[in-house]
């Protein structure tokens, strides 16, 4: 059975909920379902990534939001900075999620589609990737996610993830370090690693 929050297509029955959740000082409205992660409120990794992600120092471009799930981040960064935000994700229910929870809140400076990790991709470069990694996926797929990002930023643009210490942290730090020559640990809340690399 295929009822990960990353499958494609999970096949769980739909238990459709109805809730809101202020992110960055603006409420929002969100739709979510079984077959994705953190149905019942924002995880609190996604809330302590969000509260430390700075995009004032950015290039000029697009945000790429990688496993955007329902569309927490995302959403909270594009009504927060104005930017355009690229939102991806396996599982093509939290994609129709994510969607529908862009237009509930009126954001249409995003776009939201399928992509296994980077493979379909909308723009060629960023100005930052940020991700809460699918840590159940495996630690190849969460690294696939850090070593492939360097080549999709722009000069100065940033990959900034959340990730525990006992999932992983230590050796996530260690694989951004050696793809971009350094690495910063933004936060650490509860446990949660903010990481943070940028291009040089």
């Amino acid at each position: 059975m295929a009822n990960h929050y990353f499958s494609e297509n999970p096949e769980t029955a739909h238990q459709f909920e109805n809730w809101r959740f202020t992110l960055l000082g603006h409420e929002f409205q969100f739709t979510t379902d079984s077959g994705v992660f953190s149905r019942n409120t924002v995880d609190y990794g996604s809330r302590v990534l969000l509260e430390a992600f700075d995009w004032q120092e950015l290039p000029d471009g697009t945000l790429l939001d990688v496993g955007c799930g329902y569309g927490p981040i995302g959403l909270a960064l594009s009504k927060a900075s104005g930017k355009t935000v690229e939102m991806v994700d396996i599982n093509q229910r939290a994609v129709e999620l994510a969607e529908k929870n862009a237009a509930t809140n009126q954001l249409n400076n995003v776009d939201i589609h399928t992509s296994n990790i980077y493979e379909t991709l909308h723009q060629t470069s960023y100005a930052a990737i940020i991700s809460n990694p699918p840590i159940r996926a495996g630690k190849k797929v969460v690294h696939e996610i850090l070593s492939a990002a360097e080549p999709l930023l722009k000069t100065g643009g940033t990959l900034t993830i959340v990730i525990q210490k006992k999932q992983g942290a230590p050796s996530a730090e260690k694989k951004m370090a050696e793809v971009f020559g350094n690495v910063e640990i933004v936060t650490k809340d509860k446990g949660y690693y903010i990481l943070k690399s940028y291009k040089e």
